[in-house]
């Protein structure tokens, strides 16, 4: 489960690299996300020469997670 202000690596080429979670998509009062739901997300940092800049929001989905 990811929890919200979670850090999240980004797999994907739009040039982000690190997000952290702010809320999720179509749930009411759920505050964790699983595998397959749909995230609204804040970016912590990204590549240089990407059109995705540090501070914009984004959605998201959930396509792995890793338990320690």
């Amino acid at each position: 489960m990811i929890y919200m202000r979670s850090i999240l690596d980004v797999a994907d080429n739009t040039g982000a690299r690190k997000a952290s979670m702010i809320g999720v998509l179509h749930s009411k009062g759920r505050l964790c996300a699983r595998i397959g739901d749909i995230i609204r997300v804040n970016i912590k940092e990204s590549a240089p020469n990407s059109p995705i800049k540090k501070g914009d929001k984004a959605k998201g989905i959930i396509v792995r997670t890793k338990f320690p």
